[in-house]
């Protein structure tokens, strides 16, 4: 933990309003991950590592040969006849609805009339073993009257198909604006997609049970959506099914709906056959059968002063939903809340195109729709850089939120922008930026083939589900008659430390040892109804709802032992595995034992909702976040114009989590998120052909970030700052907004590839930036073609076609 500044040490005695007057034992301090251990080791138990009961049968699945048209022939007699199969699962085997879809109804477990992506699944193999499942799935005979597939924005915009109806909203007259301004520019960005390359695959184990019960153990985000999904398509009471997940291997939003479909075929296949089924995809189908991060082309325009302020600002984001809505309405209007990133626009228009692809339905993915946003944004503050020679970083600090310039485009006020200016001033000052700027510009002038840039980004982040009804959470809390304490909620763990988190919360509250905290799985049995894990809220909710519960309990037992004792209840206080009542002292066994012989009830169901928020979406106005998180991060690069070749150099990072429930975890979600938000726009790249196959679908063709492509300087500071409204113990989420600290990676080799041009041109460089991107945008400026060949004809971009 170099490098961390929390300002909440041991025995921190910084106290809020809302917290305890004591030192803080457990929570504010750097604990370990509740599996680290079992990680290191091997021995946590995921999905595949569960033992399978006996006769458990394994599915495989049909996929569909072309991206578009109609089935005319679908011959499973060879599939049948395979040796070791015992069904195969069609639509027609489907006692409810052929839906699996989150909200919108388009989205078939199996398809039957038509295809709509390359890969869609046809139907399910179910057989002994997982070799013989697979085996017999590529022995179907299958037509399509095959059509040509909607590939990218355009060929969808062409045929002015979309999945949801076009959206906007903004303030004031912005083309008036832009037109009245003294300077105006327009651009367009290509921002491409994501994998989420989760460690553990999707997989789903089935177990039938007595009159039609259905137990499923899912790698799932959403378990609650997985046993309504469920019961849905068997037909059942949502009470018949129960979802369990005790941890995933990654999940990274690629689990919060799309999770449902492998459970729903697992349930179908325990359901048809009476026996346990599991699935587990392959990489390659996983690939071709999950969504990704959705892929945009941004169109801006904007008019700004001598200073370099904005004085109107336009942009239409044209995204690749693919075949299906899934989870296009809330990312995409995420990307609409998040297109100002930290910059006050006075007159803003943004207008979104949520187009329909015959590619896999995109879905969540880290920051769910927001890094595109800010992305567009921070492009736009580099090109007025670039035409008026300013700083970028000055043409950024011009245009931050400020007093008086504090309202969001959807109505919303940003209550702390100070916290913006005092950050990037901070790091500014430690990472050195304007001396680096000035060395790294004579280096530039003397070297002719390798390049180096710079660049300093910020990040506002809303925490909230903008969906309303998301916000709430339950947990449940027992504490046993030998002071052991059992806990459960509605948030899964998929590696990000929730449950660690959480633990710590209920130890702290009861004032025992993390040891008493009994951890266990989610489960649909015992924490009803509950939201995803996703839009950083796992920590606010389920800590504020496991808080409640506790705290109902400790009522209970602070009342009992009061009048025991005969001491008022402000005179009892929990800490140290003790229980201090006056001038006397209990072990907290002792006092729990006494409560369960004197019938005093020690569980409770916590829940808790956030308060303050609204959102009218037709109005397109509200409060739709409970409260920001700012970060701040700096990065060089440096890329050789020869080869388009293109490295990270130095990273420098200032965050803002308020006060942290857990730093070390919190660190790790920070260095995490911006590794991964660097693949994202250095490396990873989703190609498509001409028929809709995705052509990068293993390691071997589509490429993570690994420990080698880290900056050997990587520097992460906590900035020490409590939340100013009153989440758990005022922390701030993190599990997203880290992500779009990378911008600054992109931003420092977009400042890089400048050097090889004239002053004031333009940067032709879109996201990811390649080593082939880089080296087109180099070889543009420079006035060359590659090859021979016109630029654009080698141009991939963000879903085109090779």
């Amino acid at each position: 933990m170099d490098g961390v500044k929390t300002g909440q040490g041991e025995g921190d005695t910084e106290r809020m309003a809302d917290d305890v007057s004591r030192p803080l034992r457990h929570v504010r301090q750097a604990l370990p991950h509740d599996s680290a251990l079992r990680h290191v080791q091997g021995n946590a138990q995921y999905i595949d590592d569960i033992r399978e009961p006996e006769g458990t049968l394994h599915i495989a699945i049909g996929m569909a040969p072309k991206a578009r048209g109609r089935i005319t022939a679908l011959d499973l007699a060879p599939v049948r006849d395979a040796p070791g199969i015992v069904t195969v699962l069609t639509a027609a085997d489907i006692p409810g609805p052929n839906d699996v879809s989150p909200a919108m109804g388009d989205d078939p477990m199996f398809a039957e009339s038509r295809v709509d992506f390359h890969g869609q699944a046809l139907f399910a193999v179910v057989a002994t073993t997982r070799d013989a499942a697979r085996r017999a799935a590529r022995k179907a005979h299958v037509e399509i009257d095959a059509e040509r597939p909607s590939v990218t924005v355009e060929d969808a915009e062409a045929r002015d198909e979309t999945v949801l109806a076009d959206y906007g909203f903004g303030r004031g007259d912005a083309a008036a604006a832009i037109a009245q301004s003294p300077h105006r520019l327009e651009g367009s960005l290509r921002i491409g997609g994501q994998e989420h390359f989760y460690l553990e695959g999707q997989a789903a184990l089935a177990v039938p049970g007595e009159e039609g019960d259905i137990h499923v153990t899912s790698s799932t985000q959403h378990p609650t959506e997985v046993q309504h999904v469920i019961a849905r398509v068997l037909a059942l009471p949502d009470a018949y099914v129960t979802c369990e997940v005790r941890r995933m291997g990654g999940g990274f939003g690629g689990k919060e709906s799309q999770a449902t479909q492998w459970a729903a075929i697992a349930a179908l296949g325990a359901k048809v056959t009476g026996r346990p089924c599991k699935i587990r995809l392959d990489r390659d189908d996983d690939f071709a059968l999950t969504g990704k991060r959705h892929d945009m082309r941004c169109d801006y325009a904007l008019g700004y002063d001598d200073d370099g302020v904005i004085q109107g600002y336009k942009v239409a984001h044209l995204v690749r939903c693919g075949y299906s809505a899934d989870l296009s309405q809330g990312v995409v209007d995420r990307t609409m809340f998040h297109s100002d990133n930290a910059y006050y626009l006075p007159a803003v228009r943004i207008d979104t195109r949520r187009l329909k692809t015959n590619t896999v339905s995109n879905t969540a993915f880290r920051g769910f729709g927001g890094p595109q946003g800010m992305l567009s944004i921070e492009r736009a503050m580099d090109e007025i850089a670039w035409a008026t020679g300013r700083d970028p970083l000055d043409v950024r600090l011009a245009n931050l939120y400020a007093a008086g310039r504090d309202i969001t485009p959807y109505g919303q006020k940003v209550e702390d922008p100070q916290i913006m200016h005092a950050m990037i001033a901070e790091l500014a000052e430690s990472a050195d930026y304007r001396a680096r700027r000035a060395g790294i510009a004579a280096f530039n002038a003397s070297s002719r083939i390798l390049k180096k840039g710079i660049a300093l980004t910020p990040v506002k982040f809303g925490i909230s589900f903008t969906l309303m009804h998301l916000n709430q959470a339950g947990a449940l809390v027992h504490v046993y008659q030998d002071g052991s304490v059992h806990l459960n909620h509605g948030g899964t763990e998929m590696g990000q430390g929730l449950y660690m988190k959480v633990a710590q919360v209920v130890a702290e509250e009861f004032g025992i040892a993390m040891e008493r905290v009994r951890i266990t799985a989610t489960t649909t049995a015992k924490v009803p109804n509950t939201a995803p894990t996703a839009a950083s809220s796992g920590s606010d909710l389920n800590g504020m709802a496991a808080k409640v519960a506790c705290e109902a309990i400790k009522a209970r037992m602070t009342a009992f032992a009061a009048e025991k004792y005969g001491v008022l209840a402000e005179q009892i206080d929990f800490r140290d595995d003790r229980v201090f009542i006056g001038n006397e002292s209990l072990s907290f066994p002792e006092l729990a034992r006494a409560c369960v012989l004197n019938r005093v009830q020690l569980s409770h169901a916590g829940f808790y909702r956030t308060p303050e928020i609204w959102w009218d979406r037709e109005k397109a106005q509200g409060k739709p976040f409970f409260y920001f998180a700012y970060g701040a991060a700096c990065a060089e690069a440096v890329i050789d114009t020869l080869t388009g070749e293109n490295r990270i150099t130095r990273v420098d990072i200032l965050h803002d989590v308020g006060k942290s429930l857990n730093p070390a975890v919190d660190i790790g979600q920070i260095e995490g998120g911006f590794v991964q938000g660097m693949g994202w726009l250095t490396t990873e790249e989703l190609v498509f052909d001409g028929e809709g196959r995705l052509r990068t679908h293993a390691p071997s063709t589509y490429k993570i970030p690994v420990a080698s492509d880290v900056p050997e300087h990587f520097k992460v500071t906590l900035y020490p700052n409590a939340n100013r409204t009153q989440t758990i113990y005022r922390s701030k989420a993190v599990g997203e907004p880290p992500l779009m600290l990378a911008n600054a990676a992109f931003c420092a080799i977009t400042d890089a590839v400048r050097a090889v041009a004239p002053e004031g041109a333009r940067v032709p460089l879109d996201a990811p930036a390649t080593p082939e991107a880089v080296l087109r945008a180099c070889a543009a400026l420079q006035g060359e073609a590659l090859d021979g060949e016109s630029l654009e004809a080698g141009k991939t971009g963000a879903g085109a076609q090779p």
